[in-house]
């Protein structure tokens, strides 16, 4: 008995002394990586690049300047809808977490390990996207995950999660030169927010993962499987009713 008691005393310091060297790496790698983070502190008061239209005398719209496409509305004026589907299809527990969704990162984990050789899935947050299209773009390398990670809990603690969902709704590319809900609604259906279906903003909210792949006239079938796929999102976190999502998917 005494021998089992100084094994597990010996296990137990083993353990002990990994997760202590487990911290410290971890220390290590943010003591690292912070040293060069972008400065986010702008991201407080953005005042982002809209278009800029020309009129007539009369009022006719006679030309439309931009690089991008983009009409700027504030959070509080995007029906609720458009930000449910869009937190349903990217990011179920936006509300929840402090920046990093660990049970996401379990899941596609979980996901990628039995499904090896399909396309892998990834675990950003709305706040890591935030992180990477205003400030880090899209180099894929472990050291850019890395301070994306780092960024999003900093910018969790200095600003409110309803600013970080206006400025990824208002940033997001969402094809045809669209950048913004606003932008895309009018590009995709020439409506404002308040004026979509169901199954438009389904659609918008299927856009962010791979926009050029989800165009209708590319490929109908795929738009309207990824459509559909928000749609189911939207029942299951009570976003929609059963009659709405039925409804929604049967719209083409």
């Amino acid at each position: 008995m005494r021998y089992l008691w100084y094994g597990f005393l010996g296990l137990f310091s083993i353990g002990i002394l990994g997760l202590i060297a487990g911290a410290a790496v971890v220390i290590g790698v943010i003591n690292y990586y912070e040293q060069d983070l972008p400065d986010y502190s702008a991201l407080k008061t953005y005042d982002p690049p809209i278009v800029t239209r020309l009129y007539a005398g009369d009022g006719r719209l006679m030309a439309e300047y931009a690089q991008e496409k983009r009409v700027f509305v504030p959070i509080n004026s995007i029906p609720d809808l458009v930000k449910n589907a869009f937190i349903a299809a990217e990011d179920k527990n936006f509300y929840q977490h402090e920046g990093v969704d660990p049970a996401a990162i379990a899941r596609a984990a979980l996901s990628n390990f039995l499904h090896t050789g399909a396309r892998m899935k990834g675990a950003s947050t709305i706040t890591q996207q935030v992180a990477k299209n205003f400030l880090l773009g899209n180099e894929r390398s472990y050291s850019r995950k890395i301070r994306e990670v780092i960024l999003a809990y900093r910018m969790e603690k200095a600003m409110s999660k309803d600013h970080l969902l206006e400025l990824y709704l208002n940033q997001i590319y969402l094809g045809a030169r669209a950048y913004g809900v606003g932008a895309a609604s009018l590009q995709y259906f020439n409506k404002s927010l308040d004026e979509l279906s169901v199954a438009e903003i389904a659609y918008l909210a299927s856009l962010p993962k791979a926009p050029n792949n989800y165009n209708p006239e590319r490929d109908y079938a795929a738009a309207i499987d990824r459509r559909d796929y928000v749609i189911d999102r939207m029942l299951e976190d009570n976003y929609i009713t059963p009659a709405q999502a039925a409804e929604a998917k049967a719209s083409r």
